[in-house]
């Protein structure tokens, strides 16, 4: 017995297939429409926006690279493929999430480090991480290493082989002598003028020493000074070892000498490093604002003993007034100053 077709069967068949129909003329006038608007375009690349791609993306997924490639028109199905993969990609991207990652090392820790490694010289990463455990501070090996070429310091057997100008400075204190030069500008019946003052300045005490004022200076000037600054009784490079000096010309191989014969050693500093040099030319700057920039020097007084004087004891008061420069000044800064003062009472 031949079967009877359903009557709703047939009617959902014939629907079905009206709506496939339907769908596919459809298609072909967007896939038409898509065509005129690609000709309006030119040949010009379109541009996207990161939503455009996530739309696209989307749809993209669900046809296949096959079926892409039939349908899709303004761009090839790799590019849609992979602008879904980088969307999951996105979606599952954990980044913003995360934590800091390891804890940076505390700063006391890290100061107590390079504290430990410049005032020991010979010690290594090992010898400091013990005297941190000594003091209940646990810190790794290669941290230390770390933190000690982040601060620019060597290991140990780099180290322990040099030192720095600051070390050798307080090492010897007591023997060093710095020297430099400073200018006057002095009204004179011949106009203004520029006097040359040499100075000494004693880096244990800080006490200040004017050698010579003059307004041409050369080597016999200098040849003066050096027996002056050599004399057994009050000279003051007696007891040194070193004395600290600029590249100037007036530091003559004939002064020099003089030093030499007295166990003095010239260190001549490189050019151009006025830092070298620092507590001398800080006394330039304090002389000049305290004095000199304050005051009008004329008619030649400079190279007198009056205005000698009084530069001297401007020098003193300006050391005893600046606690930065002066070390135990509180009573030979005073002492010297009434000196200066008793010895040259009769000059003002």
């Amino acid at each position: 017995m031949p079967r009877v077709l359903d009557p709703f069967r047939f009617v959902l068949i014939a629907v079905g297939g009206w709506m496939n129909q339907h769908q596919l003329q459809i298609i072909d006038y967007l896939r038409e429409e898509n065509r005129v608007l690609r000709e309006q375009l030119g040949g010009r690349r379109m541009r996207f926006n990161d939503g455009q791609r996530r739309r696209l993306a989307a749809r993209a997924k669900g046809l296949g690279r096959r079926l892409l490639a039939e349908v899709a028109t303004i761009v090839t199905p790799e590019t849609l493929l992979a602008w879904h993969r980088r969307l999951i990609a996105i979606k599952y991207d954990g980044s913003a999430q995360r934590g800091p990652g390891r804890p940076k090392t505390a700063v006391d820790l890290e100061a107590l480090v390079v504290k430990l490694a410049e005032e020991n010289r010979d010690w290594g990463y090992r010898r400091i991480q013990g005297a941190l455990s000594n003091l209940g501070r646990k810190i790794a090996r290669s941290t230390i290493a770390e933190i000690l070429e982040r601060h620019g310091i060597e290991p140990a057997p780099e180290r322990s082989r040099t030192t720095t100008w600051k070390e050798f400075l307080s090492r010897h204190w007591e023997l060093i002598v710095a020297a430099d030069f400073f200018t006057v500008e002095v009204w004179t019946r011949r106009g203004l003028q520029r006097f040359l003052v040499l100075f000494f300045i004693d880096l244990a005490t800080r006490r200040v020493e004017i050698a010579g004022i003059a307004r041409t200076a050369n080597g016999l000037w200098m040849s003066q000074i050096g027996r002056n600054l050599t004399d057994a009784t009050d000279g003051i490079l007696n007891g040194k070892r070193y004395l600290i000096h600029d590249r100037d010309p007036l530091f003559t191989t004939e002064f020099l000498n003089m030093l030499a014969d007295v166990n003095v050693e010239s260190v001549r500093l490189p050019p151009r490093s006025p830092n070298l040099n620092a507590h001398a030319e800080r006394f330039v700057r304090s002389i000049k604002e305290s004095c000199l920039e304050r005051m009008i020097f004329c008619n030649g007084s400079l190279s007198g003993p009056a205005s000698r004087a009084r530069i001297t004891i401007r020098s003193a008061w300006a050391c005893s007034l600046r606690c930065r420069i002066g070390l135990n000044n509180s009573g030979s800064i005073r002492a010297s100053l009434g000196n200066v003062l008793a010895s040259n009472r009769s000059f003002f």
